[in-house]
């Protein structure tokens, strides 16, 4: 390809100056943190796995310093701290290592409003005869249904699954009474902390649950590392052909995570007050522009920098066509994203269609500004005032 045949996409990507407000879909990279991996990259390069000399001995001691660092966070055992490449090769060890250390079928008790990186899993497993599914219920706001657990936890379970924080309406779950519940039947708890890292106290060490999943670029870290904790795991013990060779691991990636784990511990708990403030900010703003706003999940127990709502009679796809390059949300679960299906989280909470068709996650972040949150609730209000009227008389509103 030559000067004359090369066709620049710049004209087709969003500005910078549209605000960001897609955080549970991905995070920024702090510039702390790209320095550190740059570093690591540049000047540290050394291959962990090559510690006869000192370039390896130093990146292997970058890997070291970053297992400390999440286990410091996270009230856990640094030799229990699993890199992988994010949280869904994570959950994937974990389910194949409970498959491998319990008799067939295993049996797996999952909320239904667990991340479509979990319920996949599983349903595979299901479907190659390793796994057989419970499923447990939850109410309108997303909150596990205590009487579905009780239930499925009578009926005999393995391995249950459970967020700490709902990834789609922010819903924070009672984690610890979970665990002791599921302990009392004999079963392991897996526990997806990827949305809920550094947003709510998680001191593992107290929680003994047997798998925790965790992500680096929910919290300011890089994309392709994310972490398994978990005092039970053993490489030999999965189902499959993992850890047969241990892979070279990913050290500039891996020394990042550990630092914005470090920030985390540091600054998380004034980000997330600082955070909640905009969001509530940003709730009554919208409301104040938006006729029949309706927020979803439990408002008295959520993420910290979720505000997830819903606008009846403004289909959520039109609106975000609208919102293009002013403001970046989005309708849901970044790994559905092009899939023409409803959330599954909220029809498991059986909310009104016109509720799911019209719903947008909004999610702020370490660099949001109250002038971000201003100039949000005005284009997002505009957005919907202005598909509502184009839908009148089209859609029941």
């Amino acid at each position: 390809m030559n000067e004359h045949t090369f066709v620049s996409r710049q004209s087709t990507l969003v500005p910078v100056s549209a605000v960001y407000l897609d955080h549970h879909a991905t995070t920024p990279v702090d510039p702390r943190v790209a320095e550190i991996a740059i570093r690591m990259m540049v000047e540290e390069f050394g291959n962990a796995n090559g510690v006869e000399n000192i370039h390896g001995e130093r990146a292997a001691s970058a890997v070291a310093q970053a297992k400390d660092r999440l286990a410091q966070l996270l009230g856990a055992e640094p030799g229990d701290v699993y890199f992988t490449s994010g949280s869904t090769e994570a959950i994937q060890l974990a389910i194949s290592h409970s498959i491998g250390t319990h008799c067939d079928p295993l049996r797996i008790a999952i909320s239904r409003v667990e991340h479509k990186a979990v319920i996949d899993t599983a349903l595979h497993a299901e479907r190659l005869g390793m796994a057989a599914i419970s499923w447990i219920d939850v109410d309108d706001k997303a909150q596990i249904d205590p009487s579905s657990l009780r239930s499925v936890l009578k009926g005999g379970v393995d391995l249950v699954c459970v967020m700490a924080a709902n990834n789609e309406v922010g819903t924070i779950y009672p984690i610890a009474e979970i665990v002791r519940k599921a302990d009392e039947r004999g079963a392991d708890v897996l526990i997806d902390a990827t949305q809920a890292i550094g947003r709510m106290p998680l001191n593992l060490e107290d929680l003994g649950a047997a798998y925790v999943i965790l992500s680096g670029h929910k919290i300011y870290g890089p994309k392709g590392v994310g972490a398994l904790i978990s005092p039970v795991f053993e490489y030999a013990s999965i189902f499959g052909l993992q850890g047969a060779h241990h892979p070279t691991p990913n050290v500039s990636g891996i020394a990042a995570f550990g630092y914005a784990c470090e920030l985390m511990a540091l600054e998380g708990e004034a980000e997330s007050r600082r955070l909640a403030q905009l969001r509530d900010q940003l709730q009554e703003r919208l409301k104040s522009l938006v006729a029949g706003l309706i927020v979803n999940g439990a408002e008295s127990a959520r993420l910290p920098h979720n505000l997830h709502v819903s606008a009846p009679g403004a289909p959520n796809d039109v609106v975000l066509s609208r919102l293009r390059g002013k403001v970046s949300i989005s309708t849901g679960s970044a790994c559905n994203t092009g899939a023409q299906e409803p959330s599954h989280v909220l029809r498991a909470m059986r909310l009104p269609h016109t509720y799911i068709d019209s719903c947008l996650r909004i999610g702020l972040g370490r660099t949001t500004t109250a002038t971000d949150v201003e100039r949000a609730a005005v284009e997002i209000a505009e957005a919907i005032n202005d598909v509502r009227s184009s839908f009148s008389g089209v859609l029941d509103v």
